[in-house]
Protein backbone atom coordinates (compact mmCIF):
# COMPACT_ATOMS: atom_id res chain seq x y z
CA UNK A 1 0.00 0.00 0.00
CA UNK A 2 1.38 3.45 -0.95
CA UNK A 3 0.82 6.62 1.02
CA UNK A 4 1.06 10.31 0.04
CA UNK A 5 4.47 11.86 0.49
CA UNK A 6 5.04 13.37 3.93
CA UNK A 7 6.84 16.57 4.78
CA UNK A 8 9.78 16.93 7.11
CA UNK A 9 7.49 16.93 10.16
CA UNK A 10 5.20 14.23 8.98
CA UNK A 11 2.46 16.49 7.49
CA UNK A 12 0.94 15.91 4.10
CA UNK A 13 2.47 18.26 1.56
CA UNK A 14 -0.05 20.77 0.07
CA UNK A 15 0.69 19.52 -3.43
CA UNK A 16 -0.39 16.07 -2.37
CA UNK A 17 -3.68 17.13 -0.85
CA UNK A 18 -6.86 16.60 -2.84
CA UNK A 19 -9.50 19.34 -2.83
CA UNK A 20 -12.33 18.52 -0.46
CA UNK A 21 -14.76 20.43 -2.67
CA UNK A 22 -15.17 19.64 -6.33
CA UNK A 23 -15.89 23.31 -6.94
CA UNK A 24 -12.30 24.10 -5.90
CA UNK A 25 -10.81 21.57 -8.31
CA UNK A 26 -8.28 22.64 -10.95
CA UNK A 27 -8.85 19.83 -13.45
CA UNK A 28 -9.84 20.01 -17.08
CA UNK A 29 -13.45 20.93 -16.39
CA UNK A 30 -12.47 23.93 -14.24
CA UNK A 31 -9.36 25.05 -16.10
CA UNK A 32 -11.07 28.09 -17.63
CA UNK A 33 -12.95 29.07 -14.44
CA UNK A 34 -11.48 32.42 -13.44
CA UNK A 35 -13.02 33.61 -10.17
CA UNK A 36 -12.16 37.01 -8.75
CA UNK A 37 -10.95 37.32 -5.19
CA UNK A 38 -11.78 41.05 -4.98
CA UNK A 39 -13.18 42.40 -1.74
CA UNK A 40 -16.82 43.46 -1.25
CA UNK A 41 -16.23 47.13 -2.03
CA UNK A 42 -14.07 46.45 -5.09
CA UNK A 43 -16.49 43.84 -6.45
CA UNK A 44 -19.45 46.19 -6.30
CA UNK A 45 -17.42 48.97 -7.90
CA UNK A 46 -16.00 47.18 -10.95
CA UNK A 47 -18.19 47.90 -13.98
CA UNK A 48 -20.91 49.43 -11.78
CA UNK A 49 -21.81 52.27 -14.15
CA UNK A 50 -22.03 49.87 -17.07
CA UNK A 51 -24.37 47.66 -15.05
CA UNK A 52 -26.60 50.64 -14.25
CA UNK A 53 -26.71 51.81 -17.86
CA UNK A 54 -27.54 48.35 -19.19
CA UNK A 55 -30.11 47.72 -16.47
CA UNK A 56 -31.97 50.95 -17.25
CA UNK A 57 -31.75 50.30 -20.99
CA UNK A 58 -33.27 46.85 -20.48
CA UNK A 59 -36.06 48.27 -18.31
CA UNK A 60 -36.88 50.86 -20.97
CA UNK A 61 -36.88 48.41 -23.89
CA UNK A 62 -37.32 44.84 -22.68
CA UNK A 63 -40.86 43.96 -21.52
CA UNK A 64 -39.61 41.23 -19.19
CA UNK A 65 -37.03 43.49 -17.54
CA UNK A 66 -39.69 46.17 -17.09
CA UNK A 67 -42.08 43.62 -15.57
CA UNK A 68 -39.46 42.40 -13.08
CA UNK A 69 -38.91 45.90 -11.70
CA UNK A 70 -42.57 46.89 -11.86
CA UNK A 71 -43.71 43.77 -10.00
CA UNK A 72 -41.00 44.12 -7.38
CA UNK A 73 -42.01 47.72 -6.65
CA UNK A 74 -45.72 46.97 -6.56
CA UNK A 75 -45.20 44.10 -4.13
CA UNK A 76 -42.69 45.88 -1.90
CA UNK A 77 -44.39 49.28 -1.74
CA UNK A 78 -47.96 48.89 -2.98
CA UNK A 79 -49.94 51.92 -1.85
CA UNK A 80 -47.31 52.73 0.76
CA UNK A 81 -45.55 51.59 3.94
CA UNK A 82 -47.37 53.50 6.70
CA UNK A 83 -46.10 54.34 10.21
CA UNK A 84 -48.26 53.55 13.24
CA UNK A 85 -47.05 55.56 16.27
CA UNK A 86 -46.73 53.39 19.37
CA UNK A 87 -46.70 56.08 22.07
CA UNK A 88 -48.80 55.09 25.09
CA UNK A 89 -50.86 58.28 24.99
CA UNK A 90 -53.71 57.99 22.48
CA UNK A 91 -53.93 61.79 22.18
CA UNK A 92 -50.30 61.98 21.09
CA UNK A 93 -50.69 59.04 18.72
CA UNK A 94 -53.70 60.70 17.10
CA UNK A 95 -51.89 64.05 16.78
CA UNK A 96 -48.85 62.41 15.21
CA UNK A 97 -51.00 60.50 12.72
CA UNK A 98 -52.85 63.65 11.69
CA UNK A 99 -49.69 65.72 11.29
CA UNK A 100 -47.99 62.89 9.38
CA UNK A 101 -50.90 62.89 6.93
CA UNK A 102 -50.28 66.58 6.24
CA UNK A 103 -46.54 66.00 5.88
CA UNK A 104 -46.91 63.19 3.34
CA UNK A 105 -48.68 65.54 0.92
CA UNK A 106 -45.82 68.07 1.09
CA UNK A 107 -42.79 65.80 1.55
CA UNK A 108 -41.48 65.83 -2.03
CA UNK A 109 -38.86 68.51 -2.58
CA UNK A 110 -39.62 68.31 -6.31
CA UNK A 111 -43.34 68.76 -5.68
CA UNK A 112 -44.38 65.79 -7.84
CA UNK A 113 -45.37 63.02 -5.43
CA UNK A 114 -46.57 62.40 -1.91
CA UNK A 115 -44.36 60.43 0.47
CA UNK A 116 -45.83 57.09 -0.58
CA UNK A 117 -45.24 57.98 -4.21
CA UNK A 118 -41.66 58.77 -3.22
CA UNK A 119 -41.41 55.31 -1.69
CA UNK A 120 -42.40 53.82 -5.06
CA UNK A 121 -39.95 56.06 -6.94
CA UNK A 122 -37.21 55.10 -4.49
CA UNK A 123 -38.10 51.46 -5.15
CA UNK A 124 -37.83 51.89 -8.93
CA UNK A 125 -34.45 53.61 -8.57
CA UNK A 126 -33.25 51.06 -6.01
CA UNK A 127 -34.14 48.00 -8.08
CA UNK A 128 -33.19 49.51 -11.43
CA UNK A 129 -29.95 51.24 -10.44
CA UNK A 130 -28.96 49.29 -7.34
CA UNK A 131 -29.32 52.15 -4.87
CA UNK A 132 -30.88 55.55 -4.28
CA UNK A 133 -29.94 58.55 -2.15
CA UNK A 134 -32.32 60.89 -0.33
CA UNK A 135 -31.47 64.31 1.07
CA UNK A 136 -33.38 65.57 4.08
CA UNK A 137 -34.03 69.24 3.32
CA UNK A 138 -34.91 71.54 6.23
CA UNK A 139 -37.15 74.39 5.05
CA UNK A 140 -37.78 77.83 6.58
CA UNK A 141 -40.99 78.34 8.53
CA UNK A 142 -41.98 81.02 6.04
CA UNK A 143 -42.64 78.29 3.45
CA UNK A 144 -45.82 77.45 5.35
CA UNK A 145 -45.31 73.69 5.39
CA UNK A 146 -46.99 71.53 8.02
CA UNK A 147 -43.49 70.47 9.08
CA UNK A 148 -40.44 72.37 7.76
CA UNK A 149 -38.92 69.28 6.17
CA UNK A 150 -38.86 67.78 2.67
CA UNK A 151 -37.22 64.77 1.04
CA UNK A 152 -35.27 64.92 -2.23
CA UNK A 153 -34.56 61.66 -4.08
CA UNK A 154 -31.30 61.39 -6.03
CA UNK A 155 -30.01 58.74 -8.42
CA UNK A 156 -26.75 56.97 -7.48
CA UNK A 157 -24.69 58.95 -10.04
CA UNK A 158 -24.94 61.99 -7.75
CA UNK A 159 -22.37 60.25 -5.51
CA UNK A 160 -19.57 59.05 -7.83
CA UNK A 161 -18.38 55.58 -6.88
CA UNK A 162 -15.01 56.44 -8.45
CA UNK A 163 -14.35 59.15 -5.85
CA UNK A 164 -11.58 57.85 -3.58
CA UNK A 165 -8.81 59.48 -1.59
CA UNK A 166 -8.63 61.77 1.43
CA UNK A 167 -11.00 64.51 2.49
CA UNK A 168 -9.32 67.93 2.46
CA UNK A 169 -8.75 69.42 5.89
CA UNK A 170 -9.65 66.28 7.87
CA UNK A 171 -7.61 63.54 6.15
CA UNK A 172 -10.62 61.25 6.47
CA UNK A 173 -10.64 58.45 3.90
CA UNK A 174 -13.14 58.71 1.03
CA UNK A 175 -14.23 55.39 -0.42
CA UNK A 176 -16.58 55.26 -3.39
CA UNK A 177 -17.82 58.79 -2.69
CA UNK A 178 -18.42 58.17 1.03
CA UNK A 179 -16.29 59.87 3.68
CA UNK A 180 -15.48 57.89 6.82
CA UNK A 181 -14.19 58.75 10.24
CA UNK A 182 -13.14 55.46 11.70
CA UNK A 183 -15.97 53.12 10.78
CA UNK A 184 -18.68 55.81 10.75
CA UNK A 185 -19.99 57.49 7.63
CA UNK A 186 -19.64 61.23 8.19
CA UNK A 187 -20.31 62.70 4.74
CA UNK A 188 -21.20 62.03 1.11
CA UNK A 189 -19.53 63.81 -1.81
CA UNK A 190 -22.24 64.81 -4.28
CA UNK A 191 -22.60 66.58 -7.59
CA UNK A 192 -24.96 69.54 -7.71
CA UNK A 193 -26.65 68.14 -10.79
CA UNK A 194 -26.92 64.71 -12.39
CA UNK A 195 -23.66 64.21 -14.35
CA UNK A 196 -25.60 62.53 -17.15
CA UNK A 197 -27.60 65.68 -17.95
CA UNK A 198 -24.62 67.26 -19.72
CA UNK A 199 -24.71 70.64 -17.99
CA UNK A 200 -22.47 73.32 -19.50
CA UNK A 201 -22.14 75.09 -16.15
CA UNK A 202 -18.76 73.94 -14.75
CA UNK A 203 -19.91 74.59 -11.18
CA UNK A 204 -22.35 71.69 -11.44
CA UNK A 205 -19.44 69.29 -12.07
CA UNK A 206 -17.90 70.16 -8.72
CA UNK A 207 -18.38 67.83 -5.75
CA UNK A 208 -20.01 69.16 -2.60
CA UNK A 209 -19.53 67.63 0.83
CA UNK A 210 -22.90 66.83 2.42
CA UNK A 211 -23.00 65.69 6.09
CA UNK A 212 -24.13 62.10 6.52
CA UNK A 213 -26.99 63.05 8.87
CA UNK A 214 -28.63 64.85 5.93
CA UNK A 215 -28.37 61.88 3.56
CA UNK A 216 -30.15 58.53 3.44
CA UNK A 217 -28.54 55.75 1.42
CA UNK A 218 -30.94 53.01 0.34
CA UNK A 219 -29.06 49.93 -0.86
CA UNK A 220 -28.87 46.20 -0.17
CA UNK A 221 -25.42 44.93 0.79
CA UNK A 222 -24.97 41.24 0.03
CA UNK A 223 -21.45 41.04 1.48
CA UNK A 224 -20.17 42.42 4.76
CA UNK A 225 -18.31 45.63 3.99
CA UNK A 226 -20.08 46.37 0.71
CA UNK A 227 -20.50 50.14 0.24
CA UNK A 228 -22.58 50.55 -2.92
CA UNK A 229 -25.57 48.74 -4.34
CA UNK A 230 -25.82 46.64 -7.50
CA UNK A 231 -28.87 46.56 -9.84
CA UNK A 232 -31.30 43.72 -9.25
CA UNK A 233 -31.02 42.62 -12.89
CA UNK A 234 -27.22 42.23 -12.77
CA UNK A 235 -27.26 38.38 -12.78
CA UNK A 236 -29.63 38.18 -15.76
CA UNK A 237 -28.78 41.19 -17.94
CA UNK A 238 -26.77 39.23 -20.51
CA UNK A 239 -29.39 36.48 -20.63
CA UNK A 240 -32.16 39.03 -21.15
CA UNK A 241 -30.27 40.68 -24.00
CA UNK A 242 -29.51 37.37 -25.73
CA UNK A 243 -33.06 36.14 -25.26
CA UNK A 244 -34.50 39.37 -26.64
CA UNK A 245 -32.28 39.14 -29.72
CA UNK A 246 -33.27 35.50 -30.28
CA UNK A 247 -36.97 36.28 -29.90
CA UNK A 248 -36.66 39.28 -32.21
CA UNK A 249 -34.88 37.17 -34.83
CA UNK A 250 -37.68 34.58 -34.77
CA UNK A 251 -40.27 37.32 -35.07
CA UNK A 252 -38.46 38.96 -37.98
CA UNK A 253 -38.09 35.63 -39.78
CA UNK A 254 -41.82 35.06 -39.49
CA UNK A 255 -42.57 38.59 -40.66
CA UNK A 256 -40.42 38.22 -43.78
CA UNK A 257 -41.71 34.74 -44.57
CA UNK A 258 -45.31 35.88 -44.37
CA UNK A 259 -44.80 38.79 -46.77
CA UNK A 260 -45.23 36.32 -49.65
CA UNK A 261 -48.78 35.07 -50.12
CA UNK A 262 -47.88 32.80 -53.06
CA UNK A 263 -45.79 32.30 -56.19
CA UNK A 264 -46.79 31.85 -59.84
CA UNK A 265 -44.98 28.86 -61.27
CA UNK A 266 -44.50 28.34 -65.01
CA UNK A 267 -43.51 25.22 -66.88
CA UNK A 268 -39.92 25.12 -68.09
CA UNK A 269 -41.02 24.93 -71.73
CA UNK A 270 -42.65 28.37 -71.67
CA UNK A 271 -40.58 31.43 -72.47
CA UNK A 272 -39.94 33.95 -69.71
CA UNK A 273 -42.02 37.09 -69.35
CA UNK A 274 -41.28 39.51 -72.18
CA UNK A 275 -39.55 42.65 -71.00
CA UNK A 276 -38.67 46.01 -72.51
CA UNK A 277 -35.93 48.01 -70.88
CA UNK A 278 -35.96 45.83 -67.79
CA UNK A 279 -39.73 46.25 -67.27
CA UNK A 280 -42.53 43.83 -68.04
CA UNK A 281 -43.98 44.42 -71.50
CA UNK A 282 -47.70 44.87 -72.10
CA UNK A 283 -48.60 41.25 -72.63
CA UNK A 284 -51.94 41.27 -70.85
CA UNK A 285 -50.60 40.07 -67.56
CA UNK A 286 -48.04 41.05 -64.90
CA UNK A 287 -45.66 38.83 -62.89
CA UNK A 288 -46.73 40.61 -59.68
CA UNK A 289 -50.33 39.95 -58.69
CA UNK A 290 -52.08 42.16 -56.14
CA UNK A 291 -54.40 40.45 -53.67
CA UNK A 292 -57.70 42.10 -52.80
CA UNK A 293 -60.93 40.71 -51.36
CA UNK A 294 -63.03 39.04 -54.10
CA UNK A 295 -60.22 39.12 -56.67
CA UNK A 296 -60.34 36.57 -59.52
CA UNK A 297 -57.02 36.24 -61.29
CA UNK A 298 -56.70 34.69 -64.75
CA UNK A 299 -53.54 32.66 -65.21
CA UNK A 300 -51.68 32.18 -68.45
CA UNK A 301 -51.15 28.86 -70.22
CA UNK A 302 -49.10 26.32 -68.27
CA UNK A 303 -49.20 28.44 -65.10
CA UNK A 304 -50.28 27.44 -61.64
CA UNK A 305 -50.09 29.01 -58.18
CA UNK A 306 -47.96 27.76 -55.32
CA UNK A 307 -49.01 29.34 -52.02
CA UNK A 308 -46.37 30.24 -49.46
CA UNK A 309 -45.94 27.89 -46.54
CA UNK A 310 -43.56 29.77 -44.22
CA UNK A 311 -41.86 27.81 -41.42
CA UNK A 312 -43.25 28.15 -37.94
CA UNK A 313 -41.26 29.30 -34.92
CA UNK A 314 -40.11 25.76 -34.22
CA UNK A 315 -41.47 22.95 -32.14
CA UNK A 316 -39.23 23.80 -29.19
CA UNK A 317 -39.68 27.58 -29.32
CA UNK A 318 -42.35 27.84 -26.60
CA UNK A 319 -40.58 25.45 -24.24
CA UNK A 320 -37.23 27.16 -24.83
CA UNK A 321 -38.69 30.59 -24.06
CA UNK A 322 -40.39 29.22 -20.96
CA UNK A 323 -37.13 27.72 -19.67
CA UNK A 324 -35.17 30.91 -20.30
CA UNK A 325 -37.80 33.11 -18.66
CA UNK A 326 -37.80 30.74 -15.70
CA UNK A 327 -34.05 31.33 -15.33
CA UNK A 328 -34.61 35.10 -15.58
CA UNK A 329 -37.30 34.92 -12.90
CA UNK A 330 -35.05 32.93 -10.57
CA UNK A 331 -32.17 35.36 -11.06
CA UNK A 332 -34.41 38.37 -10.44
CA UNK A 333 -36.15 36.89 -7.38
CA UNK A 334 -39.61 36.91 -8.96
CA UNK A 335 -41.94 33.93 -9.39
CA UNK A 336 -42.09 32.78 -13.00
CA UNK A 337 -45.88 33.00 -12.90
CA UNK A 338 -45.75 36.71 -12.03
CA UNK A 339 -43.12 37.44 -14.66
CA UNK A 340 -44.82 35.65 -17.54
CA UNK A 341 -48.48 35.53 -16.50
CA UNK A 342 -48.39 31.85 -17.45
CA UNK A 343 -50.45 29.86 -14.92
CA UNK A 344 -50.71 26.63 -16.88
CA UNK A 345 -50.65 23.59 -14.64
CA UNK A 346 -50.56 25.66 -11.44
CA UNK A 347 -53.24 24.91 -8.87
CA UNK A 348 -54.42 27.31 -6.19
CA UNK A 349 -52.48 25.35 -3.57
CA UNK A 350 -49.26 25.55 -5.56
CA UNK A 351 -49.65 29.27 -6.24
CA UNK A 352 -50.18 29.83 -2.51
CA UNK A 353 -46.86 28.09 -1.76
CA UNK A 354 -45.11 30.13 -4.46
CA UNK A 355 -46.56 33.42 -3.23
CA UNK A 356 -45.81 32.64 0.42
CA UNK A 357 -42.15 32.08 -0.39
CA UNK A 358 -41.98 35.23 -2.51
CA UNK A 359 -43.76 37.30 0.13
CA UNK A 360 -41.33 36.13 2.82
CA UNK A 361 -38.48 37.61 0.77
CA UNK A 362 -40.47 40.79 0.15
CA UNK A 363 -41.18 41.25 3.86
CA UNK A 364 -37.52 40.66 4.66
CA UNK A 365 -36.46 43.41 2.28
CA UNK A 366 -39.30 45.78 3.26
CA UNK A 367 -38.42 45.82 6.95
CA UNK A 368 -34.66 45.28 6.65
CA UNK A 369 -34.00 47.74 3.83
CA UNK A 370 -36.87 50.10 2.97
CA UNK A 371 -38.06 50.72 6.53
CA UNK A 372 -34.66 50.72 8.23
CA UNK A 373 -32.76 52.79 5.68
CA UNK A 374 -35.47 55.11 4.40
CA UNK A 375 -38.84 55.22 6.17
CA UNK A 376 -37.63 55.12 9.77
CA UNK A 377 -35.06 57.97 9.53
CA UNK A 378 -37.56 60.14 7.62
CA UNK A 379 -40.18 59.62 10.34
CA UNK A 380 -37.72 60.31 13.14
CA UNK A 381 -36.57 63.53 11.46
CA UNK A 382 -40.23 64.44 10.89
CA UNK A 383 -41.06 64.06 14.60
CA UNK A 384 -37.96 66.02 15.60
CA UNK A 385 -38.70 68.89 13.21
CA UNK A 386 -42.36 68.89 14.24
CA UNK A 387 -41.30 69.40 17.87
CA UNK A 388 -38.60 71.99 17.04
CA UNK A 389 -40.99 74.02 14.87
CA UNK A 390 -43.78 73.88 17.43
CA UNK A 391 -46.11 72.10 15.04
CA UNK A 392 -47.02 69.66 17.81
CA UNK A 393 -46.43 69.74 21.58
CA UNK A 394 -44.41 66.75 22.77
CA UNK A 395 -43.84 66.88 26.54
CA UNK A 396 -40.37 65.83 27.72
CA UNK A 397 -39.20 65.23 24.15
CA UNK A 398 -35.85 66.91 24.80
CA UNK A 399 -35.01 64.63 27.73
CA UNK A 400 -36.57 61.40 26.43
CA UNK A 401 -37.36 61.41 22.69
CA UNK A 402 -37.46 57.63 22.13
CA UNK A 403 -41.15 57.04 23.01
CA UNK A 404 -42.15 59.65 20.43
CA UNK A 405 -39.84 58.30 17.71
CA UNK A 406 -41.10 54.74 17.93
CA UNK A 407 -43.49 53.57 15.24
CA UNK A 408 -44.55 50.31 13.68
CA UNK A 409 -44.32 50.35 9.92
CA UNK A 410 -47.17 48.57 8.18
CA UNK A 411 -47.03 47.76 4.44
CA UNK A 412 -50.14 47.39 2.34
CA UNK A 413 -51.80 44.10 3.28
CA UNK A 414 -51.66 41.13 0.96
CA UNK A 415 -54.85 40.35 -0.90
CA UNK A 416 -56.77 37.28 0.27
CA UNK A 417 -55.95 34.12 -1.63
CA UNK A 418 -59.21 32.53 -0.42
CA UNK A 419 -61.30 35.36 1.10
CA UNK A 420 -63.77 33.19 3.04
CA UNK A 421 -61.23 30.66 4.28
CA UNK A 422 -58.66 33.33 5.15
CA UNK A 423 -61.14 35.34 7.22
CA UNK A 424 -62.37 32.22 8.98
CA UNK A 425 -58.83 31.14 9.84
CA UNK A 426 -58.04 34.63 11.20
CA UNK A 427 -61.17 34.53 13.33
CA UNK A 428 -60.32 31.08 14.68
CA UNK A 429 -56.76 32.18 15.50
CA UNK A 430 -58.05 35.20 17.44
CA UNK A 431 -60.63 33.16 19.36
CA UNK A 432 -58.00 30.55 20.21
CA UNK A 433 -55.70 33.24 21.56
CA UNK A 434 -52.96 32.57 18.99
CA UNK A 435 -53.02 36.22 17.88
CA UNK A 436 -54.93 39.44 18.47
CA UNK A 437 -57.41 41.46 16.46
CA UNK A 438 -54.88 44.27 16.31
CA UNK A 439 -52.23 41.95 14.87
CA UNK A 440 -54.64 40.67 12.22
CA UNK A 441 -55.62 44.21 11.27
CA UNK A 442 -52.01 45.36 11.07
CA UNK A 443 -51.16 42.34 8.92
CA UNK A 444 -53.91 43.43 6.55
CA UNK A 445 -52.44 46.93 6.41
CA UNK A 446 -55.14 48.56 8.57
CA UNK A 447 -54.94 50.68 11.71
CA UNK A 448 -56.63 49.02 14.75
CA UNK A 449 -57.34 52.38 16.39
CA UNK A 450 -59.07 53.65 13.26
CA UNK A 451 -61.11 50.46 12.81
CA UNK A 452 -62.27 50.42 16.45
CA UNK A 453 -63.22 54.08 16.31
CA UNK A 454 -65.16 53.62 13.08
CA UNK A 455 -66.95 50.55 14.49
CA UNK A 456 -67.92 52.54 17.55
CA UNK A 457 -69.22 55.40 15.43
CA UNK A 458 -71.12 52.99 13.13
CA UNK A 459 -72.76 51.23 16.10
CA UNK A 460 -73.70 54.50 17.75
CA UNK A 461 -75.21 55.86 14.54
CA UNK A 462 -77.16 52.65 13.92
CA UNK A 463 -78.54 52.66 17.49
CA UNK A 464 -79.48 56.31 17.23
CA UNK A 465 -81.34 55.74 13.99
CA UNK A 466 -82.92 52.47 15.10
CA UNK A 467 -81.13 50.41 12.43
CA UNK A 468 -80.26 46.74 12.71
CA UNK A 469 -77.85 44.97 10.38
CA UNK A 470 -76.99 41.30 10.26
CA UNK A 471 -73.31 42.36 10.37
CA UNK A 472 -73.75 43.72 13.92
CA UNK A 473 -72.18 41.05 16.18
CA UNK A 474 -73.95 42.55 19.20
CA UNK A 475 -77.34 41.50 17.84
CA UNK A 476 -76.75 38.83 15.20
CA UNK A 477 -74.73 35.61 15.08
CA UNK A 478 -72.61 34.37 12.19
CA UNK A 479 -75.71 33.23 10.31
CA UNK A 480 -77.46 36.59 10.72
CA UNK A 481 -79.93 35.23 13.29
CA UNK A 482 -81.04 37.44 16.20
CA UNK A 483 -79.19 36.67 19.42
CA UNK A 484 -81.72 35.94 22.19
CA UNK A 485 -81.14 37.63 25.53
CA UNK A 486 -80.04 35.08 28.08
CA UNK A 487 -80.36 35.51 31.83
Amino acid sequence: MSYPALGARGFLLPTRLKNSYEGAGQGRRASNWKASGAGPAATSSNGLQTLRNRSRHAIRNDPYAFTVIDKQVSNHIGTGIVPKPTHKDETIRSALRELWGDFTEESDADGQLDFYGQQALAGHTFFGGGEVFARLRVRPLSDGLAVPLQVQLLEPEFVPHTKNGRAPGTNNPIRQGIEFEGTQRVAYWMYKRHPGEGSTDPSYNELVRVPADEVLHLHEPTRAGQLRGVPLLAPVLLRLKTLDEFDDAVLFRQEVANLFAGFIRKTPSQSPYPTEGGRAADAGYSPLVGLEPGTMQELGPDEDVLFSDPPDAGNNYAEFMRQQLSAVAVGAGLPFELLSGDLRGVSDRIIRIILNEFRRRVEQRVHGIFVHQFCRPVYQRFVTMAWLSGAIPLPDFASNPRPYLRARWVPQGWAYTHPVQDVQSDKMAVRAGFTSRSEIQLKRGSDPDTIDRENMEDNARADRMGLTYDTDPRQRDDQGEVIEDKI
